[in-house]
This record gives structure tokens, C-alpha cells and sequence, in this order.
């Protein structure tokens, strides 16, 4: 186990998610840049650093039946499988670091909320756009949403990496244009305030 799977095991071991500073009782807006792309339920659809989140109960109760969530915590997915009960069944959950997944397929759809902003290291950052590239089919989406430049530094102790859409569009401009970016506020459960950025972006 590296240092940040044992991190993230630890944190999702210790706190339940409505603990968490990322906690959203429904990802409003993840869900409406989704709802945007009327995407066909069959589409296949990953949402990267997923952990316990609940955006796949709602992708589920829209519809859409090929989901997978991948996450560096095991305790994080099973968590996740034990709230959803038989629904969980539905969903294939990948324990992987992201930096180093090896995708067997390709997606539609690929959505990260908070994860990217985690590498702070340029091969970090190089190999997570290089399977980026690698698992989106041409055509298909991305959803990618960091700490805004008014955002946080840090998250969970550790250094994250503040991106604006410019950033995000020059870094992903080989592959992908910008379709749409927003600065939303996000609160977390003590009452902090959050700013993010979030992009959605198509494969050429």
C-alpha cells in the first residue's frame, strides 16, 4: 500500500462521507452538467475518485445502467456497496489509483470531482491525462471539476493543485475542447465555504 492509498483508506475508515469536507447530500451540479450532455442510458460512465459519493445512487435512479466508480480506498467502495445494497450490483467498482489505472474499456463519460486537484507531482499529472486520453472514447465527455485559484490549498492535510478553466483547457487542449466552465461555492458540513471550478470538455 503507497502513501496515498494509505491515506485515503485511513480517512474513510475513520469518517463516514456526511463527515467529509466533500460531502454533497446530492452533486447538484455535476448532476445538471450531466443532464446537460443527454447522454443515452446505456452510455458507459466512470466517475474517478468516486469513493462513497452519491452521485452514482442518482445516475442509477435516472437510468443509466453501465456505471463504474473507481477509488483509491477499498474502505471508501465498500462502504459505498453497503449503502447501496442490491443496487451495488449494478455498478462496477474499481479499487485503483488513478495515476496508474489500466482501463479495459472505454467510457462515454468520464467525471471527477476533486480527485485531479490531489496531483501535485508533473508525472502524476502526465500519466492521469495520458489514461484520460486513453479511456474516452472520440466524441465522449469530461467532467472535471478542481479547487478554483479562490479556493483552498489544502484538503484532507494534504497540498492540492488550484486550477482555473484556462489551466484546465490549455493542459487537456491536445485531445479535448472546452464546451463550458463555472465557478460554483461549495459548503461544506462545518460551514466552510469552497470554490471550485468546473469544466466539461469533449474529445476531438
Amino acid at each position: 500500500m503507497n502513501e496515498a492509498e494509505s491515506h485515503w483508506q485511513n480517512v474513510y475508515t475513520k469518517k463516514s462521507y456526511p463527515e467529509t469536507s466533500w460531502y454533497q447530500e446530492k452533486p447538484s451540479t455535476s448532476l445538471s452538467f450531466i443532464q446537460e450532455l443527454e447522454l443515452p442510458f446505456t452510455s458507459k460512465i466512470i466517475d474517478i475518485g468516486g469513493g462513497d459519493s452519491n452521485l452514482v445512487d442518482f445516475l442509477l435512479k435516472d437510468g443509466y445502467r453501465d456505471i463504474s466508480v473507481l477509488d483509491i480506498s477499498k474502505a471508501s467502495l465498500e462502504k459505498a456497496k453497503n449503502r447501496l445494497g442490491e443496487e451495488a450490483e449494478k455498478v462496477t467498482w474499481i479499487n485503483a489509483d488513478v495515476t496508474s489505472f489500466k482501463p479495459t474499456k472505454t467510457y462515454h463519460l468520464w467525471h471527477d470531482r476533486a480527485a485531479f486537484h490531489f496531483l501535485t507531482e508533473d508525472q502524476q499529472i502526465e500519466n492521469y491525462l495520458q489514461i484520460l486520453e486513453k479511456s474516452v472514447i472520440p466524441g465522449g465527455y469530461v467532467i472535471i471539476a478542481t479547487f478554483s485559484k479562490n479556493g483552498p490549498e489544502k484538503c484532507s492535510g494534504r497540498t492540492i493543485k488550484q486550477y482555473n478553466d484556462e489551466d484546465l483547457k490549455n493542459l487537456l487542449a491536445d485531445n479535448f475542447n472546452l464546451l463550458k466552465s463555472k465557478n460554483i461555492d461549495h459548503t461544506t458540513p462545518t460551514g466552510a465555504v469552497q470554490n471550485f471550478t468546473f469544466c466539461c470538455f469533449r474529445k476531438k
